[in-house]
This record gives structure tokens, sequence and C-alpha cells, in this order.
């Protein structure tokens, strides 16, 4: 028996957590797309609403049959309430922009998130992060910027929603490392859609007494319902692949990989609304799949030299 056959799930383990990350991160644009096409006849907040609603249904019976649901404690309780609300305000904050604003745009100012989260895991989670990484992170956050090219002179200030929406996110996958190692992903999405289900419906119902026209719920036409069942699903299906991947592997290490998001956003806002990239934008791109096949490539030559010992010596 040697040392390095006592380590080797570990290495499997991250690797699958990539690999569900970079799946997760690939259907999320397909929510936003969703979500551009309904958010101008559709308040976000209904669109939030209806979403998590969705995902607090879907995933009900399948708790039920898995025997988890009931598997809480007023303290888990607490953390599913907190990842509830700072799911709800993620999505308003992300979707409400979108009425002016290009998915691919939207997405490359959010990209402060992965350098929000890796320096919040650092200091809350004790996670080692090397310089390497730090400077791909930062890397990929340039190359987010040359896409979107920003100015608040073309949209206003509603172009700072998207920041609000990577701070919450980065809190939301920061409670999601704390809890997902002992608690069951389908429960954890499933008490996250049922808070910020709670939650954005507390602000409908605000909205419709106070005739706050951006809060105030209307019926929507079958397209926009279409619309919305799809941003649905998909944001079901990215969300449980997102827990599994960091039940899999540290957030420092998946954060940088979130940066795939705008080529898949990119392709489907251009094949949906014409919206092509300019030249600049090409090269953030080009930037952006560099620093995150960077990670990876990194993250598995740090597992080979971490788990093969240079001398197999009998136990």
């Amino acid at each position: 028996m040697t040392t390095s056959a006592t380590i080797t799930p570990l290495r499997n383990e991250v690797g699958l957590g990539l690999v569900l990350m970079v799946l997760s991160v690939l259907i999320s644009p397909i929510i936003d797309i969703f979500a551009k096409l309904a958010v101008t006849a559709v308040p976000a907040t209904e669109i939030t609403f209806v979403r998590l609603l969705f995902q607090m249904t879907v995933l009900g019976p399948i708790c039920l049959l898995r025997g988890t649901l009931l598997d809480v404690t007023v303290r888990k309780m607490g953390l599913h309430a907190a990842r509830g609300l700072l799911m709800a305000i993620t999505m308003i904050a992300f979707v409400t922009p979108l009425a002016v604003m290009e998915v691919a745009d939207a997405i490359a100012i959010f990209f402060v998130e992965p350098i929000i989260l890796t320096i919040l895991g650092s200091i809350f989670l004790k996670e080692t992060i090397g310089w390497r990484r730090y400077t791909a992170c930062g890397v990929g956050f340039l190359g987010s910027l040359l896409v979107i090219q920003p100015s608040l002179q073309e949209v206003g200030p509603i172009a700072l929603l998207p920041i609000v929406a990577a701070f919450s996110l980065a809190l939301f996958f920061l409670l999601t490392r704390l809890v997902a190692q002992k608690e069951d992903p389908w429960s954890m999405q499933f008490y996250a859609g049922l808070w910020g289900a709670l939650f954005s419906g507390l602000l409908l119902l605000a909205g419709g007494r106070l005739g706050i026209a951006i809060l105030t719920p209307i019926v929507p036409d079958m397209a926009n319902t279409l619309y919305i069942a799809g941003a649905a699903v998909a944001a079901t299906v990215a969300g449980v692949l997102g827990v599994y991947a960091y039940r899999s592997a540290p957030a420092s290490t998946l954060a940088p990989l979130q940066y795939l998001e705008i080529v898949s956003a990119t392709i489907l806002g251009w094949f949906v609304f014409g919206h092509l990239p300019d030249a600049v934008k090409w090269l953030g791109i080009a930037i952006i799949i560099a620093s995150g096949l960077y990670v990876i490539w990194r993250e598995r030559k740090l597992n080979r030299t971490a788990t093969t010992p240079p001398v197999s010596t009998p136990i």
C-alpha cells in the first residue's frame, strides 16, 4: 500500500467540481436570455418570484422522497433564509437592467463577483489562494471590461445594478460553501427558493399596495409566460449543478471559472438578439477564456504535485 492511494479521491472530487461548475455557468446565460425577453413587459421582481416559486415546487417532492426536507435546525433555517434573501436580491438587481442592456454587457459588469468571492473565501473560509489564481482573477476581470466597454453615459446609473447583484451573489456562494458540506444540495436549493420567493412575493405585495410600478405584478401573456418558465427551468438546473460543484471543490478554485459564462452569453445574445461583439470585445472574450483555462491547468498541476509522492513507500 502506498500513501497516494489515500488521497486520490480528493483529486477526483475537485475535478468533478470543476466540470459541474463549467456546466452550470454555460447554462446560466439561458436564464438571462429568457429574462431579457420578458423584462420589458413583466417586472423583474415578478420574474424572480415565479422563478423561485417554480424552483421550490419542483424540488419539494424530490426532497420529500430523499427524506432530507425536515432535516433542519433553527441555525440551518436561518442560513437558508439568508441564502434565499441574497438570491432574490441578486436576481432582481441583475434582471432589472436587462430591459436596457445587452445580456453580455450586464454579465461583464457582473463579473466582479468572482473577485469578491475569491477574497471573501480567503478571509472567512481561510482558503489558501496563491498569487497565480489572484492574477487569473484580475486578468479575467480586465477581459470582461474589454467585453463591455462600460459607460454610465450610455445607460445611466442602472448600469451599477449588476455590481449590486455581484456582491450579493458572492455572499450567497460564501454561505453555500459553509452549508454545502453537511446539507443535501436538493434541500438547499428548495429552501433558497422558498425564502427567496417569500421575500420577492412580499416586495410584490408591498409594491402593489403602494402603487410602485416596478414592483406591481401583472398578468403576463402567453409568450412572456413561456419566457419566465424557461428561465425558471434553466435556473433550477444551473443552481443544483452549482451546489454540487461547491460541495466538491473550494470556492477560490471555482470562482474564476464563472468567467466562461460570458462566452455562452455572447453567443446566445448574438443568436437571439443579433448583438455581435466587435473586435475589442472578441479580444476580451479571448482573455477570459485564457484565464479560465489557466486556472484549470494550475489546479490540476497543484493536485498532481500534492497527491503524488516522490517514492512509493510501503506502509
